[in-house]
């Protein structure tokens, strides 16, 4: 994979940050799995929809750490049962699935359903503000 370069123009200060996350995102969850949608549900607000068949709430880890949504899950070890299986199809997988975040953008609900886990996310406007510098001499 080659290494994105984001483009460094004299006017363009302080997006190094935007750099490592366009770096970070390329690099995260690039296997599919689980499949997600996301979706508009408002003006200032989204729906992430992962598709968790099988998992329990306890199976499931969501936390917010720089600005990033990390969705992890490791289903409880089936082995431990006495069940005998003539075929294994579904497998018990762990996973990690990763979401960067805007500034402003807070999870504010999550819930899981009939298989879906559904994250509500809510963008909240920046106030209009307007700085004065001071000209000093010297």
């Amino acid at each position: 994979m080659t290494k994105l370069h984001f483009p460094s123009h004299p006017l363009l200060l302080g997006f190094d940050r935007l750099e490592r996350l366009v770096e970070q995102t390329a690099r995260s969850g690039t296997d599919g799995y689980p499949p997600f949608n996301i979706e508009v549900t408002g003006e200032n607000s989204f729906r992430i929809t992962l598709a968790l068949a099988g998992f329990r709430e306890d199976d499931l880890s969501i936390t917010v750490e720089r600005r990033q949504l990390l969705v992890r899950g490791q289903q409880a070890d089936a082995d431990k049962d006495d069940r005998v299986f003539l075929h294994r199809g579904i497998a018990a997988r762990q996973f990690q699935r990763v979401f960067a975040l805007a500034e402003g953008v807070e999870v504010t609900r999550a819930a899981l359903q009939d298989g879906l886990l559904h994250i509500d996310l809510t963008r909240q406007e920046p106030e209009e503000s307007v700085q004065t510098v001071t000209i000093t001499h010297g």
